[in-house]
């Protein structure tokens, strides 16, 4: 039977390994569990990187005199 989520193998350096263990067990989780936890956390973190560097370009930019207002957008 097939696995119901896409399965993915990744090689682990000792480290690692100890360091996502000691984690998993501590949070009384597989490490499977946990493996797919910290890597949510990292893609937020990418995300939350990306869509600053996206609004910062976008404040560089910014020009008052082009802007519409609050007023003149929604009547």
């Amino acid at each position: 039977m097939p696995a119901k989520n896409p399965r993915i193998n990744v090689v682990l350096d000792d480290n690692i390994y100890k360091n996502v263990q000691f984690l998993a067990e501590a949070d009384g989780v597989s490490l499977s569990t946990k493996v797919r936890d910290l890597i949510k956390e990292a893609l937020e973190i990418q995300e939350d990187l990306y869509l600053a560097a996206f609004a910062e370009e976008r404040e560089r930019t910014w020009d008052n005199s082009t802007a519409v207002s609050h007023d003149e957008i929604w009547s």
